[in-house]
């Protein structure tokens, strides 16, 4: 059974005449009866019955033409839905982030995508490090902006984000400019929960610090951190842009390496659709380099 004899199906229960279908199908009237005779065969039913004027459909017919019509139109649809998402100048791209880039990098890259590509639509997925991985690997989503490297995704480094440390406002070093972190080894510390990326970010350096203190509070969202600080519950290391949302002070830190690098990430093995394929070229024209 093919869907090309479905929609020729179709096309006589709607004109009633095996003549009159054939002419609009632009095909021969044995043909069309032809593949008739085919699809009767395979259900082993019979659709229609002749009639001095052309044909009638029969009860059993009428259930075989209402699924023949929704098969159809669902074809149809399919076939319209590939080709919009694989046109590169209106198609689809689904992409993941992390929470801590919802209100920084993804609005401006959004934004300067959009200008380039107003006909593409990004359809956007806002999830933890490890969410992000398995719908990259179960196709889920096409493209993910991350901070970490697997070495088995592709990866295009997009942006370098400096990390600062956060106090209350009324923090005993809030008049500081720069801060090592040995510094704080007795103040409460505000992070997000283990096998979070930004969580391991902030341990490597507390590490490289010699310090381990305490944790007051568990958040996911950064934004959610920093208010907890600016409400005097402890410190917290965040990116930068986080500083002073709700009246934290951010203070530099001493080591070199507090920084995080945000990448563009994908399955290597699977080709990207051309609007995918799009943005990436976009991103690497405006990508931090190495």
């Amino acid at each position: 059974m093919m869907v090309r004899d479905l929609a020729w199906l179709v096309q006589l229960g709607e004109t009633g005449h095996v003549t009159g279908a054939a002419a609009a199908l632009g095909t021969s009237q044995p043909t069309l009866s032809r593949a008739l005779a085919r699809l009767e065969d395979d259900l082993g039913v019979r659709i229609f019955e002749r009639t001095p004027t052309g044909v009638e459909v029969t009860p059993d017919g009428q259930l075989v033409l209402d699924a023949a019509r929704d098969l159809v139109a669902r074809h149809d649809q399919l076939r319209a839905d590939l080709a919009n998402r694989l046109d590169p100048d209106a198609g689809l791209v689904r992409l993941a982030f992390l929470d801590s880039m919802a209100t920084t990098l993804v609005p401006r890259l959004l934004r300067a995508f959009h200008a380039d590509a107003p006909g593409v639509k990004v359809v956007l997925s806002q999830e933890p490090a490890h969410h992000i991985r398995r719908d990259l690997d179960r196709g889920a989503v096409e493209l993910g902006l991350t901070m970490e490297r697997a070495p088995d995704l592709g990866w295009l480094p997009v942006q370098r984000e400096r990390l600062v440390v956060v106090v209350p406002p009324t923090h005993r070093l809030r008049r500081r400019t720069r801060v090592d972190l040995a510094e704080l080894a007795d103040d409460e510390l505000v992070t997000t929960p283990p096998g979070f990326g930004h969580s391991a970010l902030v341990r490597a350096l507390l590490d490289e610090a010699g310090v381990s203190p305490p944790v007051s509070f568990e958040s996911a969202d950064l934004a959610t951190i920093e208010g907890l600080v600016a409400a005097g519950l402890g410190v917290a290391i965040v990116p930068e842009a986080f500083a002073g949302l709700s009246g934290s002070v951010g203070l530099a830190l001493a080591s070199p390496s507090a920084t995080r690098t945000i990448g563009l990430t994908w399955r290597p093995e699977r080709p990207l659709a051309p609007p995918a394929a799009r943005f990436v070229e976009f991103v690497r024209g405006r990508a931090w380099a190495d």
